[in-house]
């Protein structure tokens, strides 16, 4: 038995899938549905565009070989 199968993650079909969506319809509303979705969305928008923010200068920068604080391959 793997982890995976432990949580039930996996293949989804359309009587799960279903299942799913109406209990959430239950859970939070029809109305509330779309704000929770808006919410994700923006989530989303905001980890990408921190994602895309300039990197920092060292990493860009080769190893230097006789530095004492870079690990040894």
């Amino acid at each position: 038995m793997t982890l995976a199968s432990l949580f039930l993650i996996g293949n989804f079909g359309t009587t799960e899938i279903l299942l799913i969506v109406v209990a959430i319809i239950l859970l939070f509303g029809a109305k509330r549905i779309p704000e929770l979705f808006r919410g994700m969305g923006q989530g989303i928008r905001e980890f990408k565009d921190a994602s895309k923010e300039e990197k920092p200068e060292f990493r860009d920068r080769p190893a230097n070989p006789n530095d004492p604080t870079q690990p040894r391959l």
